[in-house]
């Protein structure tokens, strides 16, 4: 073992594996930094979380394409190019961790690793040269743990996971939060392109393989379908591009059945080197697009998904769900990650509850998910007040439709975004963001334009981080929209705030009214 190997902490922090070593400060809901490694068939990937525990952000993110399954199915070893690249990626993510001072390090290995007859002799190497101990876990494990990286982004989710990899696809049944029936199966990417016997060969695998999976699961169909890994990601990369879609984020990302069909016609007649150079797709990544593609069309046959999600999360993010106490999993991870921004960028932390509350009356048919949504922008409306003031309304906009959030759709990240630029801006015409707010109906863009008008007139009212202002009476009944102003905020309440009264009452369709309490 190498003299610096405790640096990287011998073996893994998951309770599972190794050492309960606790991760998280259950009182501030933050960590230190987190490492964690994962060996796959096709890539090595090095994460570092950072921040709010429940909705991390990542400090750092490599990947290097290795390639360390391809062939296995003819040799019955790890590719020798692969395993020299995948340790010379080993050997720098091992010293990047040691220059990073982390003290918690997780590795695991996946199919590849696990099914080869020189797997074990990998392993010890990468010990023997860097000091980590990769822990190969089995499929039902890996499909576990992309399951629970589900549930960091989505948590009380239902319906099934399904993780691609270069050497194996593994489904996980996911009901009421919670993981249940797991299985794998040998569909990855790097093995169906090693097929034998061309197209028809192929089909008839990917279609037998998909049908002992049905009836492995025995899952009833209508659910909602997550997609994790990176042939996912391109595959849903390339719809994107087919649709015009205005938003490239992923993660969230939601296709249908027959979208899918649709983009495997197209990544069939395409010219694949073009659409990849534009994408950003990586030639390697690119090549296991159409196997890929097949396996997900033939799967939306036969499970019949009602709709299909990606996920940007998998393995790495359930490792880490794997640590947290249940306190903190049930937490909301958007409004975590919100609230740990207004900690940290806020001018008044705390003062986005109180906005919550203010401006709550005026929404009085919202759903919990809308209200979450709500919560996530008052708790936001502050964090970019150190951009330029001619560029403060965009900037929001762009944090909010580009931010690393889980638990939240594409279309509430724009309804986010619009209400922010209202929170600075009296207008949005003339914007670069007219296609984004497209996404978004009519009813839903003014209910925006109505939130990031209260947060507006309520970022003037400022009495303190946990002082509130005032109360409004919204009676749609009469069309009347009342603001009473406590007595300590009536020296607040000048022109300025009236305009932006008015400016609400009118987006509203009401009549703005004025009350003052007494002292």
């Amino acid at each position: 073992m190498a003299p610096d190997a405790d640096l990287l902490m011998g073996a893994p922090t998951n309770p599972v594996w190794g050492d309960a070593r606790p991760l998280f400060d259950g009182a501030a809901g933050e960590t230190l930094h987190v490492g964690v490694i994962d060996v796959g068939s096709n890539s090595v990937r090095f994460v570092v979380f950072d921040g709010a525990a429940r909705s991390p952000a990542y400090f750092y993110n490599e990947k290097i394409m290795c390639a360390l399954g391809a062939g296995l199915s003819e040799t019955g070893r790890l590719n020798p190019k692969g395993r020299v690249r995948a340790m010379d990626a080993l050997c720098r993510f091992a010293a990047l961790a040691r220059g990073m001072g982390l003290e918690t390090m997780m590795a695991v290995a996946t199919a590849a690793v696990r099914e080869a007859e020189d797997g074990p002799a990998f392993v010890e190497e990468v010990e023997r040269k860097t000091g980590l101990r990769l822990q190969v876990i089995p499929g039902d494990e890996e499909a576990r743990l992309s399951a629970q990286g589900v549930l960091l982004g989505w948590p009380g989710s239902y319906g099934l996971v399904c993780d691609i990899g270069g050497a194996s696809m593994e489904l996980a049944d996911l009901a009421n939060g919670r993981v249940g029936r797991r299985v794998t199966s040998p569909l990855g990417g790097l093995k169906l392109q090693e097929v034998k016997g061309g197209p028809k060969a192929l089909t008839k695998h990917i279609t037998d393989a998909v049908a002992r999976l049905h009836e492995q699961m025995d899952r009833e169909t209508g659910m909602r379908l997550f997609l994790v890994g990176g042939s996912w990601r391109a595959i849903a990369r390339v719809d994107m591009d087919r649709r015009q879609w205005p938003l490239t984020v992923l993660h969230e990302y939601r296709m249908t059945p027959a979208a899918v069909a649709a983009t495997r016609a197209h990544i069939e007649g395409a010219d694949l080197n073009a659409d990849r150079k534009r994408l950003g797709i990586s030639e390697d990544r690119m090549a296991l697009v159409p196997v890929a593609v097949q396996v997900l069309d033939e799967l939306c046959r036969v499970f019949r998904p009602k709709d299909i999600a990606i996920s940007s999360y998998g393995i790495r993010e359930g490792m880490l769900y794997e640590r947290m106490p249940s306190t903190l999993r049930e937490r909301d991870p958007l409004l975590e990650a919100c609230r740990f921004q207004e900690s940290r960028d806020a001018r008044l932390p705390g003062f986005g509850r109180v906005l919550f509350n203010f401006v709550l009356p005026l929404f009085p048919g919202a759903d919990w998910q809308r209200r979450r949504i709500i919560e996530a922008a008052c708790l936001l409306h502050d964090v970019n007040w150190r951009a330029h003031p001619d560029y403060r309304a965009e900037t929001c906009v762009d944090a909010a439709t580009r931010a690393n959030l889980g638990g939240i759709k594409h279309e509430e990240r724009v309804y986010l975004g619009l209400a922010l630029l209202y929170r600075y801006s009296s207008r949005r015409e003339g914007t670069r963001f007219d296609r984004l707010f497209r996404l978004l109906s009519d009813a839903d863009a003014r209910e925006a334009e109505v939130l990031g008008r209260a947060m507006r007139l309520g970022a003037m009212l400022w009495l303190g981080a946990h002082d509130a202002p005032g109360a409004f009476r919204w009676r749609p009944e009469k069309g009347t929209l009342t603001l009473t102003v406590e007595a300590r905020a009536r020296p607040l309440f000048g022109e300025v705030a009236k305009a932006r009264l008015d400016a609400l009452a009118q987006a509203m369709g009401a009549v703005a009214k004025v009350a003052f309490t007494d002292d």
